[in-house]
């Protein structure tokens, strides 16, 4: 028997945190068979009561990537390209 993920999700400390900006765990979740990344970030509130902010994101929306610049646009042929240059005048 296979196991159902559906409506189920896990979040792993983050062991690659570089920056506070990075958040502090980071998952995955399944809602009704739809993939999203879980990102959370460890909070103090002003009245000093730890909390958890979060941040969800589609799997299958993620940003495409950067589309690749044309090549170089390369000058028309004058229909003496192939002429010799070292022709004596």
């Amino acid at each position: 028997m296979a196991y159902d993920n559906t409506n189920r999700g896990a979040l792993f400390k983050n062991d690659r945190k570089e920056k506070e900006t990075q958040p502090d765990y980071t998952g995955s979740l399944n809602v009704d068979g739809t993939e999203f990344f879980l990102d959370a970030w460890l909070k103090t509130a002003e009245s000093g009561r730890k909390f958890m902010s979060v941040s969800v994101k589609r799997k299958d929306k993620q940003a495409a990537p950067a589309p690749k610049a044309p090549p170089p646009r390369q000058a028309p042929k004058t229909g003496f390209d192939d002429m010799d240059s070292d022709v004596p005048f």
